[in-house]
């Protein structure tokens, strides 16, 4: 395979895994440490299975690793630029926004959180 060809798979697959707004959210709630399951779940108003099972991509992707502890699984980015790159990425949001107004007020609450 092309190099290229290889590198845009790889991007693709890459992307693929970060596509899901509550997987984003995840690689924020970790941005700075680790988290378990079920804080990860409180904060994200969704179910124990459907954190585990956004956790379960997210690791097949190497986008987080785990640390057990005793029956206490703690995750943690294995790249933590990761954040800090989404972050900058809504810089793209603001530009191309529908309703720019609001979007824009939603991000400046966001980076306010986030960072």
């Amino acid at each position: 395979m092309p190099h290229r060809a290889l590198v845009a798979k790889e991007l693709a697959e890459f992307l693929g895994a970060l596509s899901h707004p509550h997987r984003i959210r995840i690689i924020e709630e970790l941005r700075n440490g680790e988290h378990d399951v079920n804080s990860l779940k409180d904060s994200l108003g969704i179910s124990h299975s459907g954190v585990s099972q956004h956790l379960m991509v997210m690791r097949a992707n190497r986008l987080v690793s785990e640390r057990r502890e005793g029956r206490h699984v703690f995750y943690q980015l294995r790249q933590p630029e990761i954040a800090t790159w989404l972050l900058d990425a809504t810089v793209f949001l603001e530009k191309e926004s529908v309703d720019a107004n609001e979007l824009c007020k939603a991000i400046g609450k966001t980076r306010k959180d986030w960072a």
